[in-house]
């Protein structure tokens, strides 16, 4: 990546563990602000000053003016923001529209990326690790996920953000 060059990054969210993985894809140079849940600095308190260092903490469950206020702040702000669009570790959760919806608001390109994971991904006490590979998508504009057929905002930022998965599986 280029110094100059500002994204909202993505990808899809299966363990923990994707954090890690990307920081280490994308390298220390290019300091990754990753937005993270608020449940998460009382679910790993040993790692509360981490996520406070490199991540706006908002309160997803009850998300409210002030998280989209801190949000939108941090993608302006920071020159590579991580956002996992499913906002959760389960499977089979639709990706929500912040993601495409902050890029938009920002005028930041996003950039897809792939983790795919040979093993067993989380990785299984004791010492059983995939082989993992992770692929970094060419940077797309937003609007290249526009839809014509979206009746109002809320179907059009889903529209895009289903658009945006197939890219991110396709890295």
């Amino acid at each position: 990546m280029r110094p100059e060059d500002t994204y909202v990054a993505v990808a899809r969210h299966r363990s923990y563990w994707d954090i890690l993985v990307v920081a280490a894809a994308l390298g220390v140079r290019n300091r990754i602000h990753f937005i993270a849940r608020k449940g998460l600095l009382k679910a790993v308190p040993l790692v509360q000053p981490i996520i406070r260092a490199y991540s706006t903490v908002i309160d997803r469950d009850n998300f409210g003016l002030k998280d989209f206020r801190l949000m939108l702040d941090a993608v302006k702000r920071e020159r590579l923001v991580f956002i996992f669009p499913e906002g959760t570790t389960r499977n089979r959760v639709d990706a929500k529209g912040g993601a495409v919806y902050f890029a938009l608001a920002a005028g930041k390109r996003i950039l897809p990326i792939n983790i795919q994971a040979v093993g067993p991904y989380p990785p299984r006490y004791p010492f059983r690790f995939p082989r993992l590979t992770v692929s970094i998508g060419k940077p797309l504009d937003p609007s290249e996920l526009e839809t014509e057929t979206a009746a109002n905002r809320s179907e059009r930022l889903h529209d895009m953000s289903e658009r945006l998965m197939v890219r991110v599986d396709n890295a």
